[in-house]
């Protein structure tokens, strides 16, 4: 039995004739006489007889439509409990991100929700390879990902908001020949010792875009996810690295220059399940995640220096 059939037993009850129950729920008697017989299948009694030309409840069929009352209320009840909470403006959200993007957008995110009725963030950072990032909207309600502009898209079981499309430079010491340059290209930096991601991380695959663009396999001298380990090494000497250009802070012996040649460029994503966004708090967050992405990327911006290719290397972590 289902709550459509419930109903029309109810319904049967009160009206006195199938015609007047397909008229009242605007169906045929036909369609009405259809699912009394599907429900009578469960039964194991007769919940209907005639009399005369009428259809009537037998004592089993009044019980059952009495039940079938109260069916209907605890239902509603539910509808409404659900409706309540989705839109409700405040609720735990949780937020899972990369380590560069929850360096980036987590505290802004704190601060903007931290007003009475807000939604309450409950985060956690998720270092993972890129093809793993869509597994993570089964345990949170939204996922900082990134991938590179040439990469393939998200697949169809979540959606993706994009909030910064980022740009990637090249990271060196202050004092390095290079950083004389305003941009450099992949021919000037393939003779250079490399410090980079690990296999499946999206960063790796423009660093084959330089290798391929150069002519030249380039040498990968360190493996090494977290931003705030490279820029040391990278500082101390240990070779050239890709950094991120708004997501990290600054580190002060080390340049960015911007790289020509090649596409260094990573989109910052949110993830979700779709069903997910039927919620208000989870909405709410998603907004301020997109202001959070403006401020960074402004921020960047307003920053002194002679020029952008002039922005310092920040730590964080992943590529």
């Amino acid at each position: 039995m289902d709550e459509r059939q419930l109903r029309i037993l109810r319904e049967l009850g009160e009206l006195g004739s199938v015609t007047a129950v397909a008229e009242a729920l605007l169906v045929t008697p036909s369609a009405i006489s259809q699912q009394l017989r599907l429900l009578q299948r469960s039964i194991p009694v007769p919940l209907t007889e005639r009399r005369g030309r009428r259809l009537v409840l037998t004592d089993a069929g009044r019980t059952l439509a009495g039940a079938a009352a109260e069916v209907e209320t605890a239902l509603a009840r539910a509808r409404h409990s659900v409706e309540d909470f989705l839109g409700r403006p405040d609720g735990e959200v949780s937020v899972a991100a990369f380590h560069s993007a929850g360096a980036a957008f987590f505290p802004l995110l704190v601060r903007a929700l931290a007003g009475p009725g807000a939604p309450v963030p409950r985060l956690a950072d998720e270092d993972v390879a890129q093809e793993d990032f869509p597994r993570l909207t089964r345990a949170y309600d939204l996922v900082l990902a990134h991938r590179l502009d040439h990469a393939p898209l998200w697949p169809d079981t979540v959606t993706a908001t994009t909030l910064l499309r980022e740009p990637l430079d090249v990271a060196m010491p202050l004092g390095h020949p290079l950083a004389a340059k305003r941009v450099v290209t992949p021919r000037d930096v393939a003779d250079q010792p490399w410090i980079t991601v690990h296999d499946g991380f999206p960063v790796m695959a423009t660093i084959e875009a330089i290798s391929a663009a150069a002519g030249r396999r380039l040498h990968l001298a360190h493996r090494i996810n977290e931003f705030a380990v490279v820029a040391e090494v990278v500082a101390a000497g240990g070779g050239l690295a890709l950094m991120p250009r708004w997501t990290v802070r600054p580190h002060p012996a080390l340049v960015l220059r911007p790289l020509s040649g090649v596409q260094a460029r990573r989109h910052i994503d949110a993830l979700c399940r779709p069903e997910r966004t039927a919620r208000n708090a989870v909405r709410t967050v998603l907004t301020e995640l997109r202001r959070a992405a403006r401020t960074i990327q402004n921020r960047d911006a307003q920053r002194p220096g002679p020029d952008a290719a002039d922005t310092a290397a920040r730590p964080g972590r992943e590529q």
